[in-house]
């Protein structure tokens, strides 16, 4: 069965962190770019970070920038978003999906692209 399953959201002050993993089965990720998006209720869906296939070049929203890690095991199968000094406005549904290799980072956080698999979310909260 072909899927990606998000894990390691949950309840975190603020100033607090997490780390979400991104487990993928029924395909490698190594062909892919692939990254994480979010989104919390009433607000549009919002690119956060991504990592390429080809060299591990890494990309991320301002709003993360020094904040958040992005990173790939391909041995693993695996991606994670190591996620630092949390703020009440990280808070979201963050789901990771897989981009086409030839999408550049922008364009893939920019939320236009085709995005073949997407897992089914994790809750981030951050609150005291």
């Amino acid at each position: 069965q072909v899927q990606l399953v998000e894990s390691g959201g949950g309840l975190v002050q603020p100033g607090g962190s997490l780390r979400l993993s991104c487990a993928a089965s029924g395909f490698t990720l190594d062909y892919y770019a692939i990254g994480w998006f979010r989104q919390a209720p009433g607000e549009e869906r919002e690119g956060v970070s991504c990592i390429s296939s080809s060299d591990g070049s890494t990309y991320y929203a301002d709003s993360v920038k020094g904040r958040f890690t992005i990173s790939r095991d391909n041995a693993e199968n695996t991606v994670y978003l190591q996620m630092n000094s949390l703020k009440p406005e990280d808070t979201a549904v963050y789901y990771c999906a897989t981009g086409s290799p030839y999408y550049s980072g922008s364009y893939y956080l920019s939320g236009q692209g085709e995005y073949d698999y997407w897992g089914q979310g994790t809750q981030v909260t951050v609150s005291s």
